[in-house]
């Protein structure tokens, strides 16, 4: 499996990534914002950080990154694309994934590891996991009180594209959403960090998952 990962100004998880993606045999590609075109790749990842200083809003900056042309075209053509955190708030700014990521309903920053349901194990970054097992993930952000209209929200649940939910929320998102796909499924934004509970050495394991199941896909 062929994977790139999108490193912009204020990156801060790009490198915990390609540890999770190398682990698993599939080292990336990592590629700089300011680029304008992808190497050929199965499997393109924006990571979590705070791209642009999180200026004007997260992601937002970063949704209009040269590069992102490139993304846009290539996930239009069905490339898998998996957005963590601030990857999730990039998706949702350049219209690849419905709602939008907002303060925490706390207003405080929020960095601890919380518990997650698996609400649908048929996509491709999902079919490691057994449907609504628990899953403890780490969590890292402002910004990650997820928002849509209750239109939005009862297509994502009647089609299937709730993909994690939190059992316990902790950033006051609508339904407890921690991660939702497109409709064709190949695109995946979540808050949680599944590459900071990818190793044995780390508080939980639950995280590895995703990668294998994203490289059992698309290998």
């Amino acid at each position: 499996m062929k994977s790139c990962v999108i490193v912009f100004p204020a990156s801060n998880c790009d490198r915990d990534v390609a540890v999770a993606l190398d682990q698993i045999g599939a080292a990336p590609t990592m590629v700089w914002h300011g680029e304008t075109s992808l190497p050929a790749t199965d499997l393109i990842v924006l990571p979590g950080g705070f791209s642009y200083g999180d200026y004007l809003r997260s992601g937002a900056m970063a949704a209009r990154a040269p590069i992102m042309r490139d993304v846009l075209k290539r996930a239009r053509a069905g490339t898998p694309v998996l957005g963590i955190c601030n990857g999730f708030q990039i998706l949702t700014e350049a219209g690849l994934l419905p709602g939008a990521l907002m303060r925490n309903a706390g207003l405080k920053f929020i960095c601890k590891t919380v518990q997650l349901s698996v609400e649908n194990n048929k996509t491709l970054f999902t079919g490691g996991y057994a449907l609504g097992q628990d899953i403890d993930i780490p969590i890292a952000h402002h910004d990650g009180n997820y928002f849509a209209d209750d239109e939005t929200l009862d297509r994502l649940e009647g089609e299937g594209h709730v993909v994690l939910r939190y059992s316990d929320n902790p950033n006051g998102s609508a339904r407890d959403i921690a991660g939702i796909v497109n409709k064709s499924g190949s695109v995946l934004g979540m808050m949680p960090h599944p590459e900071r509970a990818s190793d044995p050495l780390s508080k939980s394991c639950d995280g590895k998952a995703f990668f294998e199941s994203l490289m059992e896909a698309l290998a």
